[in-house]
């Protein structure tokens, strides 16, 4: 498997953006020293700990013991861990769910691994009517402690079938939790946080950015859930993101703040739970705001958010919220036109500066 293509022309994906949020409050992030590592080896770390520390935890999916997955992201853990906690399963996304589900309704806290976001279509039985409910049906007597790791994101050339990003569908469900980090270091601590919650967590990784580096530092730590990130003040517009589209949105924000726009960029890192006050806070304070999301925009993410932003900061407000998500197709497999799919640090910058009055 060769490494994921990472386009040097693409601010849409690899502007700088790599900051460190705080663990415990939405905050300003600020650079802090220390070791630099991939989005990829944050996501090994924070499951090679959690299995040395747990030792009910294991993993479960197709080409996750010696291949460790088609994106390589959990290289050695079978190694360490053996067969019996690093399991290749059959091609089966049904049945790697349901064996999940089993699993953790009896003690055990399984990492379910789904190669590409896209499958999820075929865990949903097992994922929306058996685990999300299974708590409230027994009274609160059972729990499913488990982690169902997938992906999102275009712009791979991997076409209709391997390049869209559902996370909307799962966070509609009540009883789940779901996490679409955006860097090394929040998906290192949301993920120790998932794997330790008692409820279902989706966890969705941008494969695009896998080969991304930032700040993680050595120690423990995680980082609760329902909490946003702040990766940059400002005053002007509120920017609220999610996954690869933080990182366009904090190269719009850069681009902005040439023609004089202070742009706030918030990072929900959570859909589910939604960190509502954060968002509302953040656009009375600058009357604007734009959210972007790579799903698809109708019915999607970014409609959740801006009705959110919308009933509690409505008085506040100077211009309309606006949404910008993927367009309302199945994602090309050519690079030309698949590139025209998803929100770009120029469109961004355009409807800012239209939010902003200037042209």
């Amino acid at each position: 498997m060769s490494t994921p293509r990472i386009p040097a022309e693409s601010p849409r994906r690899w502007a700088e953006g790599k900051n460190v949020g705080n663990p415990s409050q939405a905050t300003i992030t600020t650079n802090k020293p220390g070791r630099e590592i991939t989005f990829s080896q944050a996501i090994n770390e924070a499951l090679s700990e959690e299995m040395r520390r747990d030792p009910t935890v294991f993993i479960i999916g197709e080409d996750v013991a010696e291949a460790g997955t088609p994106f390589k992201v959990l290289s050695g853990l079978v190694g360490e861990f053996g067969t019996q906690r690093v399991i290749d399963s059959p091609i089966s996304e049904a049945g790697i769910s349901g064996i999940g589900v089993g699993a953790a309704m009896t003690g055990m806290r399984p990492v379910v691994d789904i190669m590409f976001g896209d499958f999820i279509t075929l865990t949903m039985d097992q994922l929306v009517n058996q685990a999300a409910k299974i708590h409230y049906m027994s009274g609160g007597k059972l729990k499913v402690p488990m982690v169902l790791r997938t992906t999102l994101g275009a712009t791979r050339r991997s076409a209709a079938q391997h390049s869209q990003s559902l996370h909307a569908w799962v966070s509609h469900v009540p009883g789940l939790k779901v996490v679409v980090p955006s860097t090394p270091y929040d998906a290192k601590g949301l993920l120790k946080s998932a794997i330790r919650d008692d409820n279902p967590v989706v966890f969705f990784e941008d494969k695009m950015m896998y080969q991304l580096k930032g700040p993680v530092p050595a120690e423990e730590y995680t980082i609760p859930l329902g909490v946003a990130d702040i990766k940059r003040a400002g005053n002007d517009i509120t920017l609220v993101a999610t996954s690869s589209m933080v990182h366009v949105a904090l190269a719009a924000a850069a681009v902005l703040a040439n023609d004089d726009i202070s742009a706030e960029v918030i990072d929900v890192r959570t859909t589910a739970p939604l960190d509502t006050d954060t968002l509302v806070q953040s656009a009375k304070k600058t009357s604007r705001a734009i959210v972007i999301d790579e799903g698809y925009e109708n019915y999607g993410v970014t409609a959740e958010i801006a009705s959110v932003i919308a009933d509690g900061a409505f008085y506040y407000l100077d211009a309309p919220v606006k949404r910008m998500g993927a367009m309302n197709v199945p994602v090309p497999f050519s690079p030309v036109l698949e590139d025209q799919t998803v929100p770009t640090t120029e469109s961004v910058t355009a409807v800012a500066k239209k939010l902003c009055k200037q042209r």
